[in-house]
C-alpha cells in the first residue's frame, strides 16, 4: 500500500510535474548555464520539504536535495538533467529527466519515514558536454548511495544497457605564417599537420576494435587561403566500450598528433576540452527491480528492447561509485531520434509529459523495492562489488 501511495502522490501533482517540464523545454540552456531551469526544479523540491544546496562543489547551476528521515535505511539517489543542445533547444529531452527525477523523490518522501533512509536528488548540468556528474563522483558525493537512478525519454521502452567511455581531446599546432604565393618555402604549415593527424587517425581506424569510435573536426584551420596558416587545431572524441581500452585508443591518438607535428615542424599542444566520461556499468539486479516495476504498470514485455550502446554519459563514472541504472522510457509512438527537432517537439506534447509521469512512477517504485528491502539491497551491493573489484 505504501509504494502506491507514493505513485498516487505523484499523480495528485501531476499538473504541476507538467508545468516544470513545459517551463524548462520553453526555455532552454546549456550546460552550465541552467539557472532558469535549476531554480524551478530547487524551488519545487524545497517547497515539498527537501534541504536544498545550489552551486554544489562550485558549479553555479548543481544542486543537491536531500530529505533524511533520521532512522537508518537505505540511501537513494535520482539524478536529474535539465541542459540542453546548442542550435537545437531540449532535443534530447532533459526537460522531461530533470522534472522526472524530481517528482520520483517527491512521491518516494511522502512513505520515507516509515521505510528510513535517505533521499538525495542530484542536479547535475551540463551533460551534453562538461558533465557535472564527473567531479561530483570524483569528490566522492556518491560513494555512500545505495543506489543511483535516472531514465531517459525515448522512441522505445529499454532496459538499462551500456555507454560508450569517452575522451574528448585537443590537438593545437603551432606554426610559421608566409605568403603562400610569394614565400611558401618560409613558412610552416600548421594545417598541413591537422590534416596529417586525420590522415594518421583515418589509417588507425582499421587496426581497432568494432567499439571504437574516433571522430574529430577542424575547429581552426587558418584566416585566408593566401597565408600559411600559423595556428591550427583539431577536436576529437575518442571513444570505445571500455575505459582501459579507451586509454589504449587516446595514446595513439595523441601518438599520431606528435607524428604529425614532428613531420610538419609544427609546435603542438594537447589538452582535455570537456571531461572523460566512463562506460555505464549497469546494476543488473537494480535494473530487473526497475524492470519487474515496468512489467506491474502494465507493459509487456515484447514492448521492451534490450540495452543498447547510444553513445557516452557521465553517469558511466557514477555507475563506477555506486549501483547505478540508466533505463529508455517511450515518450512518442514514432521512431524519432534524439537530438533532431522532431524529437524536440515530440518531447514538449501532452503524451510526451503523461509518459514523463508514468516514469517517475517507476523511479519511484524502484527506488521504494530497495527501501523496503534489505536483502535487495545487500544483493545490489554484492553485484556492484564483484563487478568493481573485477574491473581494476
Amino acid at each position: 500500500m505504501s509504494k502506491q501511495l507514493a505513485l498516487a502522490v505523484i499523480e495528485q501533482q501531476a499538473d504541476a510535474f507538467r508545468d516544470i517540464a513545459t517551463k524548462i523545454g520553453r526555455q532552454p540552456e546549456l550546460g552550465h548555464q541552467e539557472y532558469f531551469a535549476s531554480g524551478l526544479l530547487t524551488d519545487m523540491l524545497a517547497r515539498a520539504g527537501f534541504q536544498v544546496e545550489k552551486g554544489v562543489l562550485g558549479l553555479e547551476t548543481a544542486f543537491l536535495a536531500v530529505y533524511d528521515t533520521g532512522k537508518p535505511g537505505a540511501v537513494v539517489a535520482f539524478l536529474c538533467e535539465y541542459d540542453a543542445l546548442e542550435g537545437l533547444g531540449h532535443a534530447c529531452g532533459h526537460h522531461l529527466i530533470g522534472t522526472m527525477s524530481a517528482a520520483a523523490a517527491i512521491g518516494l518522501k511522502a512513505v520515507a519515514d516509515e521505510l528510513g533512509g535517505v533521499i538525495r536528488v542530484y542536479g547535475t548540468p551540463a551533460e551534453e558536454t562538461k558533465g557535472a556528474k564527473v567531479p561530483m563522483a570524483e569528490a566522492g558525493l556518491f560513494d555512500d548511495c545505495d543506489i543511483a537512478l535516472m531514465a531517459h525519454p525515448y522512441h522505445s521502452f529499454e532496459r538499462s544497457g551500456q555507454s560508450l567511455a569517452l575522451d574528448p581531446v585537443r590537438f593545437e599546432f603551432s606554426g610559421l605564417a608566409a605568403h603562400a604565393a610569394a614565400s611558401p618555402h618560409e613558412g610552416v604549415n600548421a594545417l598541413d599537420a591537422v590534416l596529417a593527424l586525420f590522415g594518421s587517425v583515418n589509417a588507425l581506424r582499421q587496426q581497432t576494435r568494432s567499439d571504437a569510435r574516433i571522430h574529430g573536426i577542424i575547429d581552426n584551420g587558418g584566416t585566408a587561403p593566401n597565408i600559411i596558416p600559423d595556428y591550427a587545431s583539431a577536436k576529437f572524441y575518442v571513444r570505445s566500450a571500455s575505459r582501459a581500452y579507451t586509454n589504449e585508443l587516446t595514446a595513439k591518438v595523441k601518438r599520431c598528433a606528435e607524428a604529425a607535428a614532428l613531420a610538419t615542424g609544427c609546435g603542438l599542444q594537447v589538452s582535455s576540452y570537456e571531461y572523460s566520461y566512463d562506460e555505464l556499468m549497469t546494476n543488473e539486479i537494480l535494473s530487473e527491480t526497475f524492470m519487474s516495476n515496468l512489467a506491474q504498470a502494465g507493459i509487456a514485455p515484447e514492448e521492451v528492447q534490450d540495452g543498447k550502446d547510444h553513445g557516452s554519459l557521465d553517469l558511466g563514472n557514477v555507475s563506477k561509485r555506486c549501483p547505478a541504472i540508466h533505463p529508455y522510457v517511450k515518450i512518442v509512438e514514432d521512431r524519432l531520434l534524439l537530438h533532431t527537432e522532431a524529437f524536440r517537439d515530440a518531447a514538449m506534447t501532452d503524451a510526451a509529459l503523461d509518459r514523463m509521469l508514468v516514469g517517475a512512477k517507476l523511479l519511484a517504485a524502484t527506488a521504494y523495492d530497495v527501501m523496503a528491502d534489505g536483502e535487495l539491497r545487500a544483493a545490489i551491493r554484492e553485484e556492484f562489488r564483484q563487478r568493481t573489484s573485477t574491473a581494476l
